[in-house]
């Protein structure tokens, strides 16, 4: 008998619960059936695996029973009889294979999800909400919105794909360039949740996953090789971003050697074929900027006022607050912190939610001496942190002295 704590059946569930719903949505082409049924099987996963031990496959295992239970939820309404006899001669007469190759449900739901007949922040929204398993809090945290708003929001676009008849499928080839911003923005959020939440370890692989497989199926859009090559150039510094007593490295402190040189370079061949292009967009720059750190032998090779351009560039393109931080942060490392600092403070009424916005704030000040404010900021930035080593970091202010 194996004992599977509640939380390591989180774990698994939320690994899965994006490949599983997809798998239903196609069968069934409704949202909120699919989503019941993936929920109660988690919740007799909660009840049987503890007892029972793992199932082999535990991602089938869930597939397969949220299957049958939408089944039989849908025998038990009359009034969904038509959508039974869409699910039988959909599913067949066996259970779907287990653990097989679904992704191109998975990018489908991507593509529903990011209809034009939604709203540009709803589709990504919902993708990350659907495909990505994530809680509506978390999806709030993305956007920087309160969660019962998030949660009005996400409920809206689902009635709306069911009212509008939004089909479940990859659109044709003339529609795929008004979809695919969204989409790509789609991805680069699932990897950056992934990234800052140790509790979705799977994130970070299933949108790199996601991004090659629309490289191939886009093979001409310069931003999908853009965005392709910015996850794998910091994808590249994982096993670096940890010291072994799990606490975290920035950037400037990692072990260089410990970067995954296989990815820098697939990352690199890309971001060259790009410049070939020469129609350079936000995903390209940040793949060039993130090249640039990993052309550096050191921390201190670093070439600030080539990153200094490249966010000019990037901004000129997308004037976002959050590129306005990154850039203010590149300019200090260039040109001192009373610089940066100066450029920060203009961006507080936009960014006062946004724990990177304090942390930030908190190392220029450090560096000006000017303690007891950034202590304030650090506490500030761990205060708004999800949990994890950069929560711990920011708690212990920033604890590394900085040479």
């Amino acid at each position: 008998m194996i004992e599977e704590s509640r939380d390591a059946i989180g774990r698994i569930f939320r690994q899965e619960y994006g490949r599983s719903l997809a798998m239903l949505i196609g069968l069934f082409g409704d949202i909120d059936v699919a989503e019941d049924a993936v929920q109660e099987a988690y919740a007799l996963a909660l009840d049987k695996w503890p007892t029972d031990g793992l199932p082999p496959n535990p991602g089938g295992w869930i597939t397969t029973t949220a299957r049958n239970r939408a089944i039989d939820r849908l025998r038990r309404r009359t009034r969904e009889r038509y959508l039974l006899g869409e699910a039988a001669l959909l599913a067949g007469d066996g259970p779907p294979q287990e653990g097989g190759d679904m992704s191109d449900d998975r990018l489908k739901l991507i593509f529903t999800c990011c209809h034009p007949a939604l709203a540009a922040e709803t589709q990504v929204a919902l993708t990350l909400r659907l495909l990505g398993g994530l809680s509506t809090e978390q999806v709030a945290r993305s956007f920087l919105v309160a969660e019962p708003a998030m949660a009005q929001r996400l409920v809206r676009a689902k009635r709306k794909i069911k009212a509008a008849r939004i089909p479940y499928r990859t659109p044709a080839v003339h529609e795929l360039p008004d979809r695919l911003p969204p989409v790509l923005a789609v991805i680069y959020l699932i990897y950056t949740t992934g990234h800052s939440g140790p509790e979705e370890p799977g994130l970070c692989g299933e949108a790199i996953r996601l991004a090659r497989l629309l490289a191939a199926l886009m093979p001409d859009e310069p931003e999908v090789s853009g965005l392709l090559a910015l996850l794998l150039l910091i994808e590249s510094r994982r096993a670096a971003r940890t010291r072994p007593d799990g606490s975290l490295a920035v950037l400037g402190e990692q072990d260089r050697d410990r970067w995954d040189r296989g990815l820098i370079e697939e990352g690199h061949a890309i971001v060259r074929r790009c410049l070939a292009r020469d129609r350079p967009g936000p995903y390209q720059l940040q793949a060039a900027i993130n090249a640039v750190h990993a052309d550096a032998a050191a921390a201190a090779d670093t070439d600030w006022s080539q990153i200094v351009a490249l966010y000019d560039h990037l901004y000129a393109l997308t004037p976002t607050p959050v590129v306005a931080l990154n850039r203010a942060i590149a300019i200090g490392e260039a040109h001192g912190p009373a610089t940066a600092l100066a450029l920060i403070d203009r961006l507080e009424a936009e960014l006062g939610q946004y724990y990177p916005f304090h942390a930030a704030r908190a190392d220029l000040l450090r560096r000006l001496n000017r303690y007891s404010e950034a202590a304030a900021a650090y506490q500030r930035a761990a205060a708004l942190a999800p949990p994890g080593a950069e929560r711990d970091f920011l708690h212990h202010g920033g604890r590394t002295p900085r040479p």
